[in-house]
């Protein structure tokens, strides 16, 4: 499954780096993309552990910029 989501407050590009590289080593995961620009995140993954990586994307993202909130 691939899913795009908003993200909002996203204030760092070097944090969108580090967002990105620690989603995509999730079990699971065949792909993830943090776009600093567009403010959205993309997430390819396994269907049947989907949201169990989504919800572990969204404490991804807040230990990485507490500021920033993923927007379903």
């Amino acid at each position: 499954m691939k899913k795009k989501f908003n993200l909002q407050d996203l204030d760092c590009a070097v944090c969108a780096g580090k967002m990105e590289d620690a989603i995509k080593k999730l079990d699971g995961v065949n792909d993830a993309k943090v776009n600093f620009m567009t403010q959205k995140m993309t997430i390819d993954a396994d269907d049947d552990k989907f949201d169990d990586i989504v919800n572990q994307a969204v404490e991804i993202i807040k230990s990485v910029e507490p500021d920033c909130c993923v927007l379903f």
